[in-house]
């Protein structure tokens, strides 16, 4: 199988091992992942942000499969039981390719609505875990402990903690398909990194042929400035794309609509083409496989416009506003206002006081939005840089830029109003 790619060019999955990649493409699960874009409603901010978890998926797998190139080259002094063999390679690239199986529709925004709604990753083991899934039939025809195996991997646990870490680490395989594909799509050339020099800098750790596999490391001549270029762009990314204020806006309204229309059905209230899906899922019941996988980005976008002419006045104003962008406004906090949380709760009481004289419910049309990330953390992953003379530090250690940043959390804190009461808002608060 040959493929063009906007972010990697020409991705060919050829040999034997990489034949598993084509038959899980053609599985309805992972053919689902199409119809779910990688940024949700991020759009609305930059419009070329319409790509899917699908391509996502197949540029994770091409990663991962460069990146197994890489080990084999390097893998030479190891002993057999911790090398990468061919059993493994699938595993690999399988848990790349499914790694993002079981996420719902509207990026994370539907989990976070939903009560007592199960993350994606545990969608992700069920649905690969599942007999009935064509996932599980294709995986399982390679080896009946397959499935398993894959699950294990995604979820970060393996026999090669190396090979864990490629799938779920710092910085593994997805992060460094998504934050270029993200930076591609979106035009922010913040988001670049060199990840040619980044696998071409890795190495193994000093290690015992006697005791645990050894751990992936970084060439401490050369590899020092790739791992830098990877965490500032993973910093750059939020500062400019997942933390935007109209994305963060549109994310709190969809957020709003799909937790009022929850309390309405919970309340008895019958909404137009609501999925059964949802409506099951809003009452407390525990959703079948089947019935999750009939959920993505097209099925809620043509709930939520059904919702324009429901009976209740908020959500179905919420509904009209998002299909024609008129988004909440933002308010953000900066200097010391966004280190005093008393200060952040009195104006937004404030805030909801104004929302409530403009005849607008403050429980849906106002809100403290508080979005954050440690771009990097030392301690979180194993990742050490290695000398010429065998000695190893800690990446924080050798680099000033990575010192600074360590365990750092970045945070953006705003009051989020509709556009009526804005102005209002400003002057009682003092911040325009």
């Amino acid at each position: 199988m040959i493929l063009r790619d906007p972010v990697h060019g020409l991705i060919a999955f050829e040999s034997d091992e990489e034949r598993i990649i084509e038959n899980l493409l053609e599985t309805r699960e992972v053919q689902r992942l199409r119809r779910i874009r990688q940024l949700g409603f991020t759009s609305l901010a930059y419009p070329g942000a319409e790509h899917t978890r699908f391509a996502h998926a197949i540029g994770t797998a091409h990663v991962m499969k460069r990146l197994i190139q890489r080990l084999r080259d390097l893998q030479g002094s190891l002993p057999p039981e911790h090398r990468i063999c061919r059993a493994r390679a699938k595993d690999a690239l399988a848990a790349a390719l499914l790694h993002d199986l079981g996420h719902g529709p509207l990026s994370h925004l539907f989990e976070d609505a939903l009560p007592h709604s199960d993350p994606h990753e545990i969608w992700t083991e069920r649905i690969i875990l599942d007999p009935g899934s064509e996932v599980h039939a294709v995986l399982a025809k390679h080896d009946p402990n397959m499935p398993s195996r894959v699950a294990e991997l995604i979820a970060g646990r393996h026999e090669l903690p190396y090979l864990a870490r490629a799938v779920s680490g710092t910085f593994d395989v997805d992060r460094c398909d998504y934050l270029l594909r993200d930076a591609h799509a979106t035009g922010v050339r913040y988001g670049n990194f060199d990840l040619d020099w980044l696998h071409r800098s890795l190495r193994f750790a000093p290690f015992d042929a006697h005791a645990a596999p050894p751990a992936l490391a970084i060439d401490g001549v050369k590899g020092v400035a790739a791992i830098e270029s990877f965490v500032l762009a993973r910093l750059f990314m939020f500062q400019q794309v997942y933390f935007h204020k109209a994305t963060r806006a549109a994310e709190w309204m969809v957020r709003a609509a799909l937790s009022l229309a929850v309390q309405l059905l919970a309340k008895g209230v019958d909404l137009p083409s609501t999925p059964p899906a949802f409506r099951s899922a809003a009452e407390g019941r525990c959703l079948s496989i089947d019935e999750y996988l009939e959920l993505d980005d097209g099925v809620l976008t043509a709930t939520l416009h059904a919702w324009e002419s429901c009976d209740d006045p908020s959500l179905a104003d919420l509904c009209q506003r998002l299909r024609s962008r008129r988004l909440f406004k933002t308010i953000e906090f900066v200097g010391e206002e966004s280190k005093n949380p008393a200060l952040q709760q009195h104006l937004l009481l404030q805030a909801k006081r104004a929302t409530e004289r403009a005849g607008l419910d403050p429980a849906v049309y106002c809100g403290l939005d508080v979005a954050s990330d440690v771009p990097f953390n030392d301690a979180s992953d194993n990742l050490v840089v290695v000398f010429s003379k065998g000695t190893s530090r800690r990446p924080a250690e050798v680099s000033f830029l990575l010192s600074r940043l360590d365990g750092e959390e970045m945070r953006r804190e705003r009051l989020i109003v509709a556009p009526e009461v804005r102005e209002q808002v400003l002057r009682m608060a003092n911040l325009d």
